[in-house]
Formats: structure tokens, sequence, C-alpha cells
């Protein structure tokens, strides 16, 4: 006989969550074992939460905040949000518009949940980050999953604007933007992001951005923001967060930004979800964005030494086609030559570096669809060392295989 539990909701056991924590549970077995993990998987600075913000979360668990505060956040985070926005994007935010969650994923799910619902389409261009798709299938819409152009490794990856707008239907309501992207850690450009822009306009569509990685940009490239367009109220929700940018990927702080009217309704949404965000947290998220931003600038310039270093080690990995990433800290070789010459898939191969090299990398099937089944992910947020070490290794291993 079943139990009530056994009809739980259908659509789960379809969602795919996360692969990334799946392999970080991998290396943490492995490193408990006594062996030398490398992990080139998740992403998340190595270098841990920059001193003046941790100390400004102490000093408000000293002073006891650690109370309920508002649902969308207190009111002087908030501001500093929106004058960060308007300091660096020219824009207009107020304070009364942005909306602080428990992470970047929480605005994600806040805001695809509240517009998405049964047979409702949102296109994904993919590869992508897991969580958008995901809550589009757990709220009962469909997913419809354009890939992204190749340039060629001069150029890299681009938006397939034509077929955006081919795969819109009656049943589409969202496109979202990841920029810069993850997993390929693409920078698209200005003229990409406003043509995207007027698609949705047109089409009267919401555009969802998630500019998460806006800090980390490379080669003294420009990166055009969404929230810089005059109207952005429009058509625009957006998202973005403190893991990345200040190495606080355990303090859970993300927001949206909407337009006010829309912050009101989303906020009584958000109560019933997880009542406020972390209050100590945010008193540290006040003095990451209103204190010096030298050290996110000192990490941006190691990470684009590191991600030098690792384009030229993998560069020399046969089999292997790199593209120097432009934002984000991926990087996201095409192996398909390596894979047609050894037989392997990409997940048997990136198995096979776990068990036998203790080297952690993302097949890119982890980052849905089917865009990047014959790529893999590394994150070059790790020491010179262990980048030297990690990918001597997966020569080592690429070289054992082509001999068998």
């Amino acid at each position: 006989m079943s139990s009530p539990t056994d009809s739980f909701k259908p659509i789960i056991p379809e969602l795919l969550g996360e692969a990334a924590f799946v392999y970080v549970a991998k290396a943490n077995e492995l490193a408990r074992k006594g062996y030398n993990v490398i992990s080139f998987g998740v992403g998340q600075p190595d270098i841990p939460t920059f001193q003046h913000i941790v100390e400004a979360g102490k000093a408000a668990l000293d002073n006891r905040f650690t109370g309920y505060t508002e649902t969308a956040g207190i009111y002087e985070l908030r501001e500093a949000i929106s004058n960060y926005l308007n300091s660096r994007y020219s824009s207009d935010v107020r304070p009364t518009e942005v909306i602080v969650t428990p992470g970047a994923k929480g605005a994600i799910f806040l805001a695809i949940s509240s517009y998405i619902g049964p047979s409702d389409e949102v296109i994904v261009p993919e590869p992508s980050f897991p969580a958008y798709s995901e809550v589009t299938k757990f709220m009962g819409g469909k997913p419809i999953f354009v890939p992204l152009k190749w340039l060629g490794q001069e150029k890299g990856f681009s938006l397939d604007l034509e077929r955006i707008e081919s795969s819109i239907t009656n049943r589409t309501k969202m496109i979202i933007l990841n920029n810069p992207h993850n997993p390929t850690g693409a920078l698209f450009t200005e003229q990409e992001v406003v043509k995207l822009y007027e698609i949705a306009k047109e089409n009267n569509l919401i555009l969802l951005v998630d500019e998460i990685y806006d800090n980390f940009i490379y080669d003294n490239l420009e990166f055009k923001s969404i929230l810089s367009e005059a109207d952005w109220r429009s058509n625009i929700l957006y998202i973005n967060g403190f893991s990345k940018t200040f190495s606080m990927t355990g303090w859970r702080l993300g927001y949206l930004v909407v337009k006010e009217e829309l912050a009101q309704k989303l906020t009584r949404f958000a109560v019933n979800i997880y009542s406020c965000p972390t209050s100590f947290a945010q008193k540290a998220a006040v003095a990451a964005l209103t204190g010096s931003w030298t050290p996110v600038k000192e990490m941006v310039a190691l990470f684009q030494k590191r991600r030098d270093l690792m384009a030229k080690l993998l560069s020399k990995v046969p089999g292997f086609k790199v593209w120097p990433s432009k934002g984000a800290f991926y990087m996201f070789p095409n192996i398909s030559e390596f894979l047609e010459q050894s037989g392997l898939s990409t997940e048997a191969f990136v198995e096979y570096l776990i068990e036998k090299y203790k080297v952690i990398t993302l097949p890119g099937a982890c980052f849905p669809d089917k865009a990047g089944s014959k790529y893999i992910r590394f994150s070059f947020a790790s020491s010179f060392e262990a980048i030297e070490e990690g990918i001597k290794r997966i020569y080592d291993a690429v070289n054992e295989l082509l001999k068998k």
C-alpha cells in the first residue's frame, strides 16, 4: 500500500538539481580519505570573504542584530544596493525597488515562480545555469533551449538572436539573459544586449537578467548592464548578488530589482517563503558595498592572470580547443576531438579524472540542455599551483587514454 508521500508532486523527480554540488560532495569525500584533490568544479572564489566584511558581520552579531528584518531587507542595504547600481550604471533604481533575497537563487525562484505557470514557455540560451530551467519546470512551464552561437576561438560565444526571436510563440512569457555568462565565460556585447531587450519589448515579454558576475570582466572590455536602459522598468527583472564579487557564497545574499509596484507584490510572496534574509549578513553586505573596493579589484586582476595560465596550459592538452573567457571565472573548452579519439563520453571522462587523477571538473551536460555536451567546465578560482598541477594531471590522463 502506497503512503501519502508517494504521490508527491510528480515533477519533482524530473528536476536535475545542480551537479556542481554533487561534485563538491565527491571532492570532500576524497579529501576525507586523504587524497590530494584538485577541484575546478564549483563556482566559488577561493579567496576568503574580505576582512572588513567579516568584521561588520561580527559586529552585527556582537550587537545582537539577530532578529527578523523587513522581508525586502533592511533599508540601509537596499539603499546601498541602489546607490551602487546607479553609480556604476547611471541608472535610477530606488531602494523601494530592491528585494534582498537568500542568495541570487532566491531571486531567480522569486522572479520565475511569480510569472510562470503551466504551459508557459521560457527561452533559455544554452548551455545555461541550471536554476532557470529547473524553476521553470517546477512551476509547470517549459524551458525552450536556444544554443549560443560559436564564433570560433578568436571570438568565442554569442547570442543567437535570430533563433531566439524565431523561437517565440504565443506561449512565450520570458527570456533569460545571464551576462557575463556561466558556464562559457562569454561577455555579450552592448549590441547583443540591446537587441535582445528590443526583442523582448516588441513581443511584450519579460527579460530576466542575471548579472551576478558583473565585476568579473577581463581584457579591459566594456560591460553593458541592462539597468543602463532608461525604460528598464517596462520589461526587466534584474538579479545580482554578493556571492561572487565579495566572495560571500556562504552568506547567502542576492537581490532582485523590479519596479516599485511589483516589488510590493513580490515582497508579499517572499514573506510566505523565507520571512526575511539573514539579519547580520545584511549588515556585512552594507560594508561590502560601502567599504573599500580594492580587494575586489585585486581579486579580479588575479583571476585574469589565472585565466591566462589556464588557457595556456589547457591549449596544450591533445584534443582540447580552448577559448580564453572574457567574463565570470570559467573556461569551457571543447573536447569533442579528444572524445572522438578516446571513445569516451564527457561524463565518463570526468569520472575518470576524479577516480584516477583526483581532479574535479564539470561535464558540460550539467548546464542544460544539450549544447554543452562536448565541453567541460573549469573554474579558475583556484591557485596558480592548483591550476598547474591539476592540468598536468589532465594532460597525463588524456595521453594515457589516447594510448589505449
